[in-house]
Formats: C-alpha cells, structure tokens, sequence
C-alpha cells in the first residue's frame, strides 16, 4: 500500500474474502444491560458468519437480543500495513438440518470443550477498511548494537 493513501476502503467482496480466510473473530453482543465482546472461531457460509458455542453469555445474550457485531483484523509488521473489517446482523441459533449442514464447515473448537450449540450471524452491513501504518515512535527507537 502506498503512503499517498493511508486508508483505503475495501470493496463488500473484498470483506468477505478476508472473513472466509480468517479464522478468529470478536463478536459484539448485547446481555441485559451490558455490551459484551468475545473471540470466537468461526466459519463463513452462505453470506453468514457461523460459529459454535456452549451453553452460556454469548448463546444467552444472542437469544435475548439478536442484534450483534462482529470484527477481524490483521497487522503486517512487514509491509507496515493493517485492515480491519466490521459485520453487522442478526444472529440466531440454528437447528436441525441447518445445524447438521454446518458439519463439513472448518468449524471445530479450538479448546477440548464440547459446543453443541450453531449459531448464524446474518450479515445486514458489511464494511472494511486498510491502513498504511505510519508509526513515527518506530523510526525513533535506537537499533540494538
């Protein structure tokens, strides 16, 4: 990327290719009177974001209100270079045959917990943007000798 533009929008295809080849993602979500956040490993399908999750927060929180966020990013050290891409939707618990389908997705837990739960983001606003990092305090620390 080059300095002359330091931001630049990503197209909504260029969101999802960059969601389909992530893994890890932070899904925003509502519980009472709290916002909450959590890392969850994810897969996408069909326009959607699909996850597992045992009984708990984030399974309680999407049932009690369905309105989420859910965020990837990424920094290049290298090319000095971030991006950032931000799903909003609905999401609901899948069951049945549309849980079942989700079996051949690359959706295991990462931790030995049993996750018996499917739930799918239904994205609604897709946007996503990259960066070319300045970071001026870098160029002022002194090489090791």
């Amino acid at each position: 990327m080059s300095e002359a533009r330091p931001m630049q929008v990503l197209s909504e295809e260029e969101c999802w290719a960059r969601l389909d080849a992530t893994e890890i993602g932070r899904m925003a979500y509502h519980l009472a009177d709290e916002v909450h956040i959590a890392p969850v490993n994810y897969a996408v399908a069909d326009g959607k974001i699909i996850f597992r999750t045992a009984e708990g927060s984030k399974l309680l929180g999407v049932v009690m209100n369905e309105d989420v966020a859910f965020e990837i990013d990424r920094i290049d050290d290298e090319d000095e270079a971030a991006w950032s891409v931000i799903a909003r939707g609905k999401a609901h618990i899948l069951e049945g045959q549309d849980a079942r389908d989700t079996d051949n997705l690359r959706l295991r837990p990462w931790i030995s917990s049993e996750k018996f739960n499917v739930v799918a983001i239904h994205v609604a606003e897709l946007s996503g943007r990259e960066f070319h990092l300045a970071r001026p305090w870098r160029h002022m620390i002194p090489d090791e000798a």
